[in-house]
């Protein structure tokens, strides 16, 4: 179904909005250019059908503040998207981090925004691979986070293509604890994402507004985001 909401932004803006969120998304280089292929399709045919987005792919800090820099909030909402995206799967790392703050300068925000996130990168050692986010061993109610917690929440949901990005970005529910096992002895648990990530009550939240809107605002069935 196609949605008959009035957005208050242009076509332009979101296909720079979400090509700003796919390049978060591949920041940590976990997708080769056949599942990058993929995302794209999906982005095209399902969440934004009614918007020509052409070939999708990574933007520049230059291209994005042309189009979204001019006004304060539009760059600020962008950025909090951008956020949530970077920490929907648990992990929050160097690359992810890079581009944030590039986005953020080239967006005139200030990127102190982004410090208390830095509080949960874990650095290994060169050789180890990429810094990931030791959420693991953070605690969930430190004073630090709280204002980028707050912050996070102030974001509300006014597009349909995004709210359906959103949607298909952030899980669905906190994945179940598991456990890893070789020849037959525990190696290691890994707890649910909720106890892993301090900012899982705000990728909730968002999920929840997003699945709203597209409900109340815009009609739309959810049933396949549930």
């Amino acid at each position: 179904m196609v949605t008959t909401v009035k957005s208050p932004y242009s076509d332009e803006q979101i296909v720079v909005w979400l090509r700003g969120l796919l390049t978060i998304a591949w920041a940590d280089g976990h997708f080769d250019e056949e599942e990058k292929a993929l995302i794209a399709e999906l982005t095209q045919s399902e969440l934004v059908p009614e918007t020509e987005l052409g070939g999708i792919e990574k933007i520049t800090p230059d291209e994005l503040a042309i189009v979204l820099g001019q006004e304060p909030e539009i760059a600020e909402n962008f950025m909090r998207t951008a956020v949530m995206v970077a920490i929907a799967d648990g992990v929050y790392s160097s690359p992810e981090d890079d581009i944030l703050h590039q986005f953020c300068v080239a967006l005139d925000l200030p990127p102190k925004i982004l410090e208390s996130l830095r509080l949960t990168l874990h650095y290994r050692p060169e050789n180890s691979g990429a810094p990931t986010s030791d959420f693991a061993q953070y605690d969930h109610s430190a004073a630090p986070l709280r204002p980028l917690q707050d912050w996070l929440d102030r974001l509300e949901v006014h597009d349909p293509r995004l709210a359906r990005f959103l949607c298909k970005m952030i899980p669905p529910q906190c994945p179940f604890e598991r456990k890893v096992t070789l020849f037959g002895q525990k190696v290691v648990r890994i707890p649910p994402m909720c106890k892993l990530n301090p900012l899982y009550d705000q990728l909730v939240g968002l999920r929840f507004r997003a699945l709203t809107y597209l409900a109340d605002d815009c009609r739309e069935d959810v049933s396949k985001y549930c």
